[in-house]
């Protein structure tokens, strides 16, 4: 396909909550969308950076930077697929979540030509998944509970609490006394503890958990091997995986029983697929990361967690759990789940109209044809 036109929008979602994680509070989501035009149709891809440098350290203004002054050029005069795009922006060194925002853009515009989901591409074999929540933490237990009790209520099947040294024992302990062994309970610390507080991680075995997200910074790989040995809780990898090859390394080394996949994080959805891939090989568990996305980039997320590898509930929720109105039709909870979009591409139903009304940057790129 050649692509006549790539526009790039910034608009801002506040957050029907501020999120508290380890490393900080948002409470709004700096949305940047690429559109590419082509001669048979378009697509619209979702850049899930946040708007500082502080879970990653690619934000939103260095994506959009990148994406117009090195990126999007590649993409001038020639034939581009979303397959071929990896080896096209090869020699840019980094950049996944401005890669994958301009893969996941040319993927829908393909997909709409030919009339073929996300999910019939990627293989999906469910009709809808599992949706789970993620809790920030809160200012007190009693906060904590009653914000877990309402997820619940609406048929959330699992909840990840997001933890940090001060704030793991306590919130967890708390949880399990009040909902019980049956809760399908997992925490995040987000790089957080050091292997030092091995023995305070350890604690966390009691408490009968579905894994330990990311305890010690994402470039501690010899830590999480000598924690994986510590501990009985599995440990799973996100921030530490950028790529299939760093899955491949912290699966051969033993760091980790399962790793969540964020498809921003490692450049884009069809590398999700072969990290998704690797992992069923090798018998290790999957779970999809949620970045807080609109219905654009949570449409393709959840047709990627249609997979058959992805055994363990993600962070997936409905619009309604961050936004008061999403940039899509709502995508909605029934009992308990998300429905996969069935729609070609990414399958979410665009409200155009609501997007420019709240648009606060707009550039449009023109391509030689």
């Amino acid at each position: 396909m050649k692509i006549s036109q790539v526009e790039l929008r910034r608009l801002r979602l506040p957050l029907v909550e501020p999120i508290r994680a380890s490393y900080g509070t948002e409470t709004a989501r700096d949305v940047l969308l690429v559109r590419v035009v082509g001669p048979e149709s378009e697509g619209i891809g979702e850049c899930s950076a946040m708007d500082a440098p502080l879970y990653t350290s690619e934000f939103v203004e260095g994506a959009q930077l990148v994406l117009r002054k090195y990126l999007i050029p590649q993409l001038d005069a020639r034939d581009v697929t979303a397959a071929g795009l990896a080896g096209l922006l090869a020699p840019f060194r980094g950049h996944p979540f401005a890669k994958a925002a301009l893969e996941g853009a040319i993927l829908d515009a393909e997909l709409k030509v030919t009339g073929q989901s996300m999910a019939q591409r990627f293989g999906a074999i469910r009709t809808r998944i599992p949706a789970g929540v993620v809790v920030g933490i809160t200012d007190t237990i009693d906060q904590l509970i009653r914000r877990v009790e309402e997820h619940l209520d609406r048929g959330y099947q699992r909840v990840k609490l997001k933890i940090r040294p001060g704030w793991d024992l306590e919130p967890v302990r708390a949880v399990r006394g009040v909902f019980g062994e049956s809760l399908a309970l997992a925490v995040d610390a987000n790089g957080s503890f050091a292997l030092s507080d091995a023995r305070r991680l350890q604690a966390l075995d009691e408490y009968g958990l579905a894994f330990i997200e990311q305890p010690l910074p994402d470039d501690d790989l010899r830590g999480h091997i000598d924690l994986a040995q510590r501990i009985g809780t599995p440990i799973c990898l996100d921030e530490s995986i950028v790529s299939m090859r760093s899955a491949l390394d912290a699966i051969e080394r033993g760091a980790c029983q399962a790793i969540s996949i964020k498809p921003g994080r490692v450049g884009g959805y069809l590398e999700a697929q072969r990290i998704h891939d690797l992992c069923v090989s090798r018998g290790i568990a999957l779970s999809i990361g949620g970045m807080m996305e609109t219905g654009i980039g949570r449409c393709a997320a959840i047709a990627l967690a249609a997979l058959p590898g992805f055994g363990l509930p993600g962070d997936l929720s409905a619009s309604d759990r961050y936004f008061t109105r999403d940039l899509t039709a709502p995508i909605r909870l029934e009992d308990g789940h998300l429905r996969v979009p069935t729609g070609p591409g990414h399958g979410a139903i665009v409200d155009h109209n609501f997007i420019a009304e709240i648009t606060t940057q707009r550039e449009s790129i023109p391509l030689s044809r």
